[in-house]
């Protein structure tokens, strides 16, 4: 009896450990699709159901300050540390979509899907209209 208790637990806890390894949500380092370069850490998050992404550090040299002075709205000259740059995505299956990306270099807000390529990399896309039209960034899962 004990025996099979303790596989059970086993096997919740790998379970769980498995789903969570599998999940978009946690840290995640960006990464610059023109240059190479890593450009920040940031955090994906569920609230009310939809996925959110916010800067928690900017990893450029000597833009760990830069404010968003080409945003619109709330963020217009607002710290690019701690933004939301992903608004509102929704859950279709394997694919995160219908919502929203802020390009904080340029000011500019895009639609956005996301998939998770593997457990350690996530594929983040932007477009104007139509998926077919935008760029795609790999970001690799971030360890503390």
């Amino acid at each position: 009896m004990k025996k099979n208790i303790l596989i059970l637990i086993a096997c919740i806890a790998f379970g769980t450990l498995t789903s969570n390894a599998q999940s978009i949500f946690g840290k995640w380092k960006t990464i610059d699709d023109e240059t190479g370069k890593e450009k920040s850490i940031v955090e994906i998050y569920k609230e009310n159901g939809k996925a959110y992404a916010k800067v928690l550090q900017v990893l450029e040299k000597g833009k760990e300050d830069k404010i968003c002075d080409l945003c619109k709205g709330d963020n217009k000259n607002k710290p690019v540390k701690g933004m939301v740059i992903i608004n509102g995505l929704s859950q279709d299956d394997d694919e995160w979509n219908n919502g929203k990306i802020l390009d904080p270099k340029t000011g500019k807000e895009y639609k956005c899907y996301i998939t998770l390529e593997d457990e350690n990399k996530l594929k983040v896309r932007g477009f104007i209209g139509f998926a077919i039209i935008g760029r795609t960034q790999y970001w690799t899962r971030f360890q503390d």
